[in-house]
């Protein structure tokens, strides 16, 4: 799709799997639109690919954002669970429009270089300690919205990274505590303005990162007991159908627990805080030559 005047536009598709050896009834929780609601409801995707189940018609006394859903910690959880086990009306995908999971959040935290195969591409050694920058709840858009390539910047590179999302509040947070600490998984794409990350701006990495769109988030939030191992599961980025990133979540220097006891040393965590753990490599910055996003390109996003 062409966009007006000089902002490019190009298309991100995300995409979650699945194990085989995980529960066959995962919770995918997520918030989605269609033409007729007046505003955004929560929902339980039915498997990947799947319909939607309304989760606010199931219990009109639900919230229907899912900060507040996480807010409410098991009490909500617990009617999505009965959603889950009852056979229900499925909204088929084609009248949904899905929205990030979770939107507006306090914080979003991100980790650099916390894959070793991406510190390999680099020629860098991994670092001792985790590297931690920032991205504004404004970049978040949804899993399948368009994402403005700037005007500002001809270097803007694709991320995939598997994202945490926060349940639970808390500040120093032990690494043997931090799981209860979270609510679940989805995949995120931290694009990135590399002009703007490597030379402009002191080199500091925050303007490269926050530009608005540059933080697709979902399709769906898959609830943390819904996932066997977080890190052990594929990870890979697509764009125009080549697979571009390939790795699994095992690359991870620094794994969840890790990182949240590490956070939590200098912010407290707030339900819907979103972890971006890191990139494995594939990135466009380090290829030889070069390669950058343009107008008209479409990223598949996955980890599984």
């Amino acid at each position: 799709m062409l966009s007006s005047g000089k902002r490019r536009l190009f298309s991100a598709l995300l995409h979650v799997q699945k194990r085989p050896c995980q529960p066959s009834r995962a919770m995918r929780l997520v918030q989605f639109q269609t033409p007729h609601l007046e505003e955004p409801h929560l929902g339980l995707e039915s498997g990947i690919g799947g319909g939607v189940v309304d989760l606010n018609t199931f219990d009109p006394t639900l919230p229907k954002t899912m900060l507040q859903f996480l807010e409410q910690g098991e009490t909500t959880l617990s009617v999505a669970r009965r959603a889950l086990a009852t056979q229900l009306p499925v909204l088929p995908r084609s009248q949904v429009t899905f929205l990030a999971p979770v939107t507006r959040p306090d914080k979003v935290v991100c980790v650099g270089m916390n894959y070793a195969d991406h510190c390999k591409e680099q020629n860098v050694r991994v670092p001792k300690e985790p590297i931690i920058f920032s991205k504004f709840s404004s970049s978040i858009v949804g899993p399948y919205d368009e994402i403005i390539l700037p005007p500002e910047s001809e270097e803007v590179d694709w991320e995939v990274e598997l994202a945490v999302i926060i349940g639970k509040k808390g500040k120093h947070i032990k690494a043997t505590d931090a799981m209860a600490h979270v609510a679940g998984f989805t995949v995120a794409h931290d694009v990135s303005a590399r002009d703007w990350q490597m030379r402009r701006n002191g080199k500091q990495w925050l303007l490269g990162k926050t530009f608005d769109t540059f933080c697709p988030l979902g399709p769906a939030l898959v609830t943390r007991d819904s996932i066997t191992d977080p890190h052990n599961l594929k990870i890979c980025c697509r764009v125009n159908g080549e697979v571009v990133q390939s790795s699994s979540t095992n690359q991870m220097l620094f794994k969840t627990e890790e990182l949240i006891a590490w956070v939590s040393q200098f912010v407290t965590f707030y339900p819907g805080d979103i972890i971006l753990t890191g990139t494995p490599p594939g990135v466009g910055v380090f290829r030889k030559p070069p390669v950058f996003l343009k107008a008209r390109v479409a990223t598949r996003l996955s980890y599984s």
